[in-house]
């Protein structure tokens, strides 16, 4: 079996977005500890989905709506048809948990029709903490 591979990008509201190389099929983790605009989350959202990713974790700052406008932009990608269940999108929304209980459920049980051997945290806030948000994920 693979080993999971993680990837930190940390993300300020006002970048523009890179893009992603080298991930296909990924879980993604948006920490959100930083105020975004609704037009830059609909962005971020659809640019997760079109980067390949097939499960994101919500976390921070209006989650719920996250969650939301992710699984719209996975709608919008298909066309709103149905598609296969490995290349459906799962979104969900972690607002009364704490970071390490996220990091523990995607590790752990996180599932999906695909294999998902890759996971990004992307980490929206003002300034990065890649080492210590790298730790937790680790030790979850």
């Amino acid at each position: 079996m693979q080993k999971p591979s993680i990837r930190y990008l940390h993300l300020a509201p006002e970048n523009d977005l890179p893009v992603l190389e080298g991930l296909t099929a990924f879980k993604a983790i948006v920490m959100v500890e930083a105020e975004v605009p609704e037009t830059t989350r609909w962005d971020v959202s659809r640019w997760l989905v079109e980067s390949g990713c097939k499960y994101a974790l919500a976390w921070g700052g209006q989650c719920e709506a996250w969650r939301e406008s992710i699984d719209d932009a996975a709608l919008e990608a298909a066309d709103y048809e149905d598609v296969p269940e490995e290349e459906q999108v799962m979104a969900t929304a972690h607002d009364d948990e704490d970071l390490s209980e996220v990091f523990w459920f995607a590790k752990h049980r996180a599932s999906h029709a695909r294999e998902l051997h890759e996971t990004l945290i992307l980490h929206i806030a003002e300034a990065p903490r890649r080492d210590e948000i790298e730790a937790e994920f680790r030790d979850a």
